[in-house]
């Protein structure tokens, strides 16, 4: 598809949406920018710029004129059953996603990476080790920067790491990593996708356009990923911090003797990169993305005492057990990025016990039963927020020391006053944020915001 001689319609005025339309337009597209939001809500629009650029947009509705173009360009957040894309393919629109629009302007390597928890971290510490080996790495997708913002400003030497969701990945055509990473799966985003094995095919979609010259870095200790990735045309590394994979694959990385260990056997390598001890970011998940980031790196044959040095510095990542501080001997940690039962299950998993567990907010259907054995064990009170503090209430009553805010300042608050020296507080909500911030994002600056303020 030549783009130039085609017409595009931008469903959704957001940093993408915005970045994609520049990109097509400079590019010499006829573009045009639709929102149904009214403009106010819409922080990343400026008119006077995209008048500048020459790019014609409406708010506030979607009117008829956005299916007289070509191609629809769709925001993440718009589920595939919308009354517009659904009438679009009655028309026989193409549908992309802005990754797929990007991707047609990309000139150099591309290390892709998703899964249901982990992604950020592993996509942000994998740009760290390239960026200390010399790389200009752009790091973009889920993260924030758009696709679409850096494919204009690439050299000779960089490379895009780029961190990708199921909403991303859904309507690609010829999007094609050179490294695809699957960090795991487990059910997420069920309401959008309509069931479990969509949102997978949704994810293996990143595999999908691989041949042989690809690599494919795969979880083992995730069975469902292992299972759906053989057969695949590309090569295939693992990683795993459960099994000896040098008995059992030809390459990938994992943990023994409290060693990271990486290994190819095609090219006669095995290799102790460090002590995990030595790894600055702390838990069993962080483990496995610092496995996946070791890959990748090696991949392109950066040195072991590069990668070693970035995980021995690698602070982690805003919002995910994230430290704040301490207070007469309390240790108050943002966990704001959980926002279902797995990734809370992977927070409680990083402490020993004595958490004071901040969770709630709103949620469709979470099963905390999951959680039960790791709340017994590691977590001393529970203080419940949010739209489904009552259902956590409820659950918990009489099982464990449990109480609920009215106000997440006021959560906050009591955490505080229930803990001793040698507690952690840990706001791990297992819940998305919209009943009372914009995002998760917002959720964790408050919580530091009224940490950093207790006395």
């Amino acid at each position: 598809m030549n783009f130039t001689k085609c017409s595009f319609t931008i469903l959704g005025a957001g940093r993408s949406g915005i970045a994609a339309a520049k990109l097509l337009r400079r590019n010499g597209s006829k573009v045009f920018l639709s929102d149904g939001n009214p403009i106010e809500k819409l922080k990343f629009l400026n008119e006077d710029e995209l008048r500048k650029e020459g790019i014609e947009f409406e708010t506030g509705t979607h009117s008829e004129r956005i299916f007289e173009n070509d191609v629809f360009v769709k925001s993440p957040g718009i589920p595939p059953d919308s009354e517009v894309l659904v009438k679009a393919g009655k028309l026989g629109k193409k549908i992309y996603s802005e990754i797929e629009i990007a991707f047609r302007f990309c000139k150099v390597p591309l290390i892709a990476i998703t899964g249901t928890n982990g992604k950020t971290t592993t996509t942000i510490l994998t740009g760290e080790i390239f960026k200390n080996a010399g790389y200009d790495a752009k790091v973009c997708g889920n993260v924030g920067t758009a696709f679409s913002e850096v494919v204009s400003d690439l050299k000779e030497n960089s490379i895009v790491i780029i961190e990708l969701s199921s909403f991303q990945l859904h309507d690609i055509e010829k999007f094609k990593p050179g490294v695809a990473v699957l960090m795991n799966i487990t059910p997420d985003h069920i309401d959008w996708h309509g069931n479990f094995n969509n949102y997978l095919k949704s994810k293996l979609e990143i595999i999908k356009n691989q041949d042989e010259e690809d690599l494919t870095v795969i979880n083992y200790d995730d069975d469902i990923l292992r299972k759906n990735a053989e057969g695949i045309k590309s090569q295939r590394s693992y990683f795993s911090i459960k099994e000896d994979l040098s008995e059992v694959t030809e390459a990938g990385s994992f943990i023994k003797n409290g060693k990271l260990i990486y290994f190819d056997k095609v090219k006669d390598i095995t290799e102790e990169i460090m002590e995990t001890r030595e790894i600055n970011i702390r838990g069993n998940h962080n483990l496995y993305n610092s496995l996946a980031a070791v890959i990748s790196a090696r991949a392109f044959e950066i040195k072991k005492e590069i990668i070693a040095e970035t995980l021995r510095k690698f602070p982690g990542v805003e919002h995910r057990i994230e430290f704040v501080r301490e207070l007469n001997g309390i240790k108050f940690y943002n966990d704001s990025k959980a926002t279902n039962i797995d990734s809370l299950i992977v927070a409680l998993e990083s402490f020993d016990g004595n958490v004071i567990l901040i969770l709630g907010g709103r949620e469709k259907g979470n099963n905390y039963s999951r959680i039960d054995a790791l709340v017994n064990d590691r977590v001393k009170k529970i203080i419940a927020i949010g739209e489904t503090r009552e259902k956590i209430y409820d659950h918990y009553k009489g099982k464990k020391e449990i109480e609920t805010a009215e106000t997440f300042e006021d959560a906050i608050r009591k955490s505080y006053k229930s803990g001793v020296k040698g507690d952690s507080v840990l706001l791990s909500p297992a819940c998305k944020s919209f009943d009372m911030f914009e995002n998760f994002e917002h959720r964790g600056s408050e919580f530091k915001k009224f940490v950093n303020k207790l006395s």
